[in-house]
């Protein structure tokens, strides 16, 4: 083996290795610059830009492993067919993976949901993080992190409930068949319609809507902002109890009356 030879080799292992660096570094600027330019910029979706982020961050290190290999005297064509069959084998291999990606790509395409939203997909709820090439990564209410495979994500249905800016409140009191109705819809309304959160178009529906076994339901549907959805969720059902306390309508419990025969 010639010195010349041995220099050869050294000098390519070196540049492989510059080659390298430089495609880590690169792959890492120009994925933060993406991410940082959807921050400054209303109109560049967040969701979109992490999205592109990874697929240039792969793209330039792929550009790079052929630059390497080209330094060693691979042919790049023989590279190509190589890759192709190596490719058809794995497939097979990675059908789920592929699958996976194949799902991201929609995900980002269609755009069911983006990076802030709170949604119900692939048998999962949280508040989304991230779209990655294979994987939607969500945070639960109670701060666990969730990551659900795109493909389940993208093969299901999803409830988006951050989607639309307002949400509809529904709410059930029951009062005892002995309330007088008027005095208990009056509570409710009173309640409702002062609360500065509920929106007065559409205005506040407040109604009898069953007559159950051992209540009369009213039933109020009432219109906020979707940030407001719970803390008026729950403000509204402790008010109207406190109210119903405080004016004397009775609450009922479910009960069963039994009649026995003389035998």
């Amino acid at each position: 083996m010639s010195e010349d030879f041995v220099i050869g080799i050294l000098v390519n292992i070196a540049i492989a290795l510059a080659i390298f660096v430089i495609a880590l570094w690169l792959s890492g600027w120009i994925k933060s610059r993406i991410i940082k330019a959807s921050e400054t910029s209303p109109k560049f979706d967040a969701t979109l830009a992490r999205f592109l982020a990874s697929v240039a961050r792969y793209a330039i290190l792929a550009i790079a492993v052929i630059f390497i290999l080209g330094r060693f005297g691979i042919e790049t064509t023989s590279l190509a067919a190589l890759v192709g069959a190596v490719g058809l084998a794995i497939g097979f291999a990675l059908q789920g993976s592929l699958a996976n990606l194949a799902a991201g790509v929609m995900l980002v395409v269609f755009r069911p949901f983006k990076a802030g939203d709170y949604v119900n997909a692939g048998g999962q709820s949280g508040t989304v993080d991230e779209i990655t090439l294979f994987t939607t990564e969500m945070t639960t209410p109670d701060n666990v992190k969730i990551i659900v495979p795109n493909g389940d994500v993208f093969s299901g249905a999803i409830t988006n409930y951050s989607h639309y800016d307002t949400r509809r409140c529904d709410l059930v009191f029951g009062v005892s068949y002995d309330t007088d109705l008027k005095k208990a819809e009056k509570i409710i309304t009173d309640i409702v319609t002062k609360d500065e959160r509920v929106m007065p178009d559409p205005a506040p529906f407040v109604k009898v809507t069953n007559l159950g076994d051992s209540s009369v339901d009213f039933t109020v549907r009432a219109w906020c902002a979707a940030s407001d959805y719970w803390d008026l969720k729950f403000h509204l059902t402790r008010a109207v109890k406190e109210a119903f306390d405080k004016q004397g309508v009775d609450i009922p419990f479910p009960t069963q009356t039994l009649i026995q025969q003389a035998g």
